[in-house]
């Protein structure tokens, strides 16, 4: 089955309401700086971020049928993003994200995505009903999917037919959901894309370097990772060993998003036919120019 995009962009589609001061903050800090409203959600930053890179990703997501909701599907067109397999929740409204920064990092975050969670496998349609796929005829293409979705939808994706063989890229979304990717460690059937804490509220520990959790959750039955640690050294992991590399040093200007440039970074790196240790450098450099703005968002 052919496709006029080339990746499909499963998650959290949302706008993205985000303070961010040039000062160091703490609990009850009032300070000036600037807020902004954005297109946002997991899978549409990935989204976005793959099509500097010249590719064409396809959105699967729940939408409401609110003014938000328009206005968020103009501008996913406006970028070049494939809107047509979006579900419209009549009922629902449009999710939101809100997040505060400060010179020393992000301070507090929100994420109201029960729109999503409220649609459930509703958004998977076009995946079972031929316009993408079925289980007879299993969509074949790249997949990055985050774990906005519900414990119960991701345990259905970690062993439906229809994603047998998709090539699966998956993301916890934050560390607060970071357990929901336990189902991909039972089946073995994702690449995870997780930090060192993520990493460790999987696996129910802490680690030091994102090497050792890295080997941690390959050895839980990961089939490949991907784990970030800041400014510290990432690593890739599979059977086949784990590669490290140190992020290059960046004045650090902004946080949200960061991590979902580095999937896509990542993923289109692969694309282009880079492997191990290079695409996880490429992946890392597009991460530092995001964080320290260079990139647009």
């Amino acid at each position: 089955m052919r496709h006029q995009h080339d990746i499909l962009c499963i998650g959290s589609v949302l706008w993205d309401v985000i303070g961010r001061a040039p000062k160091r903050m703490q609990v009850g800090s009032d300070v000036p700086g600037r807020i902004e409203r954005l297109p946002g959600g997991v899978a549409l930053n990935i989204a976005m971020t793959l099509t500097g890179f010249g590719l064409r990703p396809a959105l699967l997501s729940a939408v409401g049928r609110d003014a938000e909701g328009e206005e968020l599907i103009q501008a996913c067109g406006a970028i070049g993003l494939e809107t047509r397999y979006l579900y419209h929740a009549e009922d629902l409204p449009t999710d939101r994200y809100m997040a505060v920064e400060g010179a020393n990092g992000l301070i507090a975050a929100i994420a109201d995505a029960h729109s999503l969670e409220q649609a459930g496998d509703r958004i998977l349609t076009p995946l079972f009903d031929g316009r993408l796929g079925s289980e007879a005829a299993p969509y074949e293409g790249a997949v990055a999917l985050d774990g906005n979705l519900t414990v119960e939808l991701l345990q259905d994706i970690a062993v439906s037919p229809s994603f047998s063989k998709a090539d699966l890229r998956v993301a916890p979304a934050s560390p607060g959901k970071a357990e929901r990717l336990l189902p991909f460690l039972a089946h073995g059937r994702a690449v995870l894309y997780v930090n060192c804490e993520e990493a460790g509220l999987i696996c129910d520990t802490s680690f030091k370097t994102a090497a050792e959790a890295a080997e941690q959750l390959i050895e839980r039955g990961a089939q490949r990772v991907l784990v970030t640690d800041g400014n510290r050294a990432a690593a890739e992991g599979s059977f086949n060993g784990v590669h490290e590399k140190v992020p290059p040093e960046v004045n650090v200007t902004r946080i949200t998003g960061a991590g979902d440039t580095f999937m896509a970074a990542h993923i289109a790196a692969e694309t282009d036919g880079l492997q191990g240790v290079d695409a996880l450098e490429a992946a890392l450099a597009a991460a530092a120019r995001y964080v320290s703005g260079e990139t647009a968002k």
